[in-house]
């Protein structure tokens, strides 16, 4: 394919890509990037030329690609920028692919932050809520300014630096929150019907994506982490975590994968090596139909016991490792079926600073699943109800990994199985 597999992003659910991460400097992807003065056709003509020479399906989803060209890039007249990123919208449009997608050179930027794992700002999430029209705190990222100032899920943003957010675009808010490093900015939260203004100072941010902690439970000591997407930081930061684990003597792990949206294909071939020591991880196979597998290299960190959890938020990379820790029976999956997300992307470059994310390739776990639009389904089905959403993912969310947990109670119950089984082995085999 030409392309390295660092710059290969396995996206994102839906809701994932309506957040924005308030935050700033960018980051470089694998593909250099080269701007060049272009005019509204040329950059309309180069996503054509991507689209044709790359997507993944040579039928373009049975979309006469040759007529779009004619009627977009031959006969299509453009006065300005915004004229033809609606146009290359329409185009892209066509395809039905919700994955390939145009980004303008605002939200390419937001997409590179995303996945770097690095950012200068305030550190948090927002969206617009619908029912205030005003903007609203996703939520804070840990150990950043936000998070030190007391920002908290579900505040509500009613002024940034006193200018009103009512009615006010997402892209908008990140502009007036941005900025130099030592800066300050005042938000004017909404809490509880009690306004406040917090005074935050925007700093160099590290997103690190890993959460780990040691739980002392009936059955020894646990090891959870939680990984909550694959940027450039999580092979390294998980690396750590069960290194650091293994040096406490935990007995098994907990690896949790709830709502985790994907990230980098990198990435999660990185982490299913830290637990397989052998076997194929993931094959993606192109638009001629050759495929890349991906394996094992002896170099696993652990074998002890684990039980991985994932629910329908879990995708794409999420997907990748669950699929692969399952087809080679290294873990068992407990929870709900995953989202269903098995195709990768290029990230490409536009000239005029703006950028294109093009399906090229699909996925297929090791024992040759599509799971695209199908997901991967649990070995062990726990549900669980609205009201318990709402205690374990609302706030702090304090009460994941925890006792409280049901989906994390059970898989308590599955590694005290497995630990038993392998201590017993382990013992007939010393005889």
């Amino acid at each position: 394919m030409g392309i390295t597999k660092k710059g290969l992003v396995l996206g994102t659910t839906a809701v994932a890509l309506s957040t924005v991460a308030v935050t700033g400097a960018g980051i470089h992807l694998s593909q250099s990037q080269a701007l060049i003065q272009t005019g509204p056709k040329e950059t309309i003509d180069e996503v054509w030329q991507i689209i044709n020479h790359q997507y993944v399906d040579t039928s373009f989803n049975n979309t006469d690609w040759t007529k779009v060209r004619q009627e977009y890039v031959n006969n299509g007249s453009y006065g300005n920028k915004e004229d033809a990123y609606k146009a290359i919208r329409e185009m892209l449009g066509k395809l039905e692919d919700p994955y390939t997608r145009f980004m303008n050179p605002e939200e390419f930027q937001n997409m590179r932050i995303d996945t770097s794992g690095e950012l200068t700002g305030v550190g948090i999430q927002i969206a617009k809520d619908e029912e205030t029209d005003r903007l609203i705190v996703i939520s804070p990222i840990e150990d950043t300014p936000a998070f030190e100032a007391g920002i908290l899920a579900q505040d509500l943003i009613v002024k940034i630096d006193g200018t009103d957010t009512k009615g006010m675009d997402v892209n908008d808010a990140v502009k007036l929150i941005r900025g130099e490093r030592g800066s300050q900015v005042t938000l004017t939260i909404s809490r509880g019907g009690k306004e406040s203004d917090f005074d935050i100072t925007r700093e160099r941010i590290e997103i690190h994506p890993v959460r780990a902690s040691i739980r002392d439970t009936d059955v020894g000591k646990i090891g959870y982490i939680r990984l909550t997407t694959f940027n450039e930081h999580a092979a390294k930061d998980m690396q750590q975590a069960i290194k650091e684990h293994e040096k406490e003597g935990v007995v098994g792990y907990v690896l949790d994968l709830r709502s985790n949206p994907g990230g980098l294909l990198y990435s999660s071939i990185n982490i299913a090596r830290m637990w397989l020591d052998e076997g194929t991880i993931v094959s993606t196979v192109d638009r001629k139909g050759i495929s890349d597998r991906e394996s094992a290299r002896n170099k696993a960190l652990t074998n002890k016991p684990l039980v991985v959890l994932v629910n329908e938020g879990s995708a794409s990379a999420s997907e990748i490792l669950s699929g692969a820790l399952q087809d080679n029976k290294r873990a068992t999956l407990l929870g709900t079926k995953t989202f269903g997300k098995g195709l990768v992307q290029s990230v490409r470059p536009l000239g005029d600073g703006s950028g294109l994310a093009v399906t090229i390739a699909k996925y297929l776990t090791p024992s040759g699943r599509d799971i695209n639009k199908e997901g991967i389904p649990p070995d062990v089905i726990v549900e669980l109800s609205d009201q318990q959403l709402e205690e374990l993912y609302s706030g702090d969310r304090s009460k994941l990994g925890t006792e409280e947990d049901p989906q994390f109670s059970k898989a308590l119950d599955i590694l005290d199985r497995d630990i038993q089984a392998q201590r017993s082995s382990a013992s007939q085999a010393a005889k």
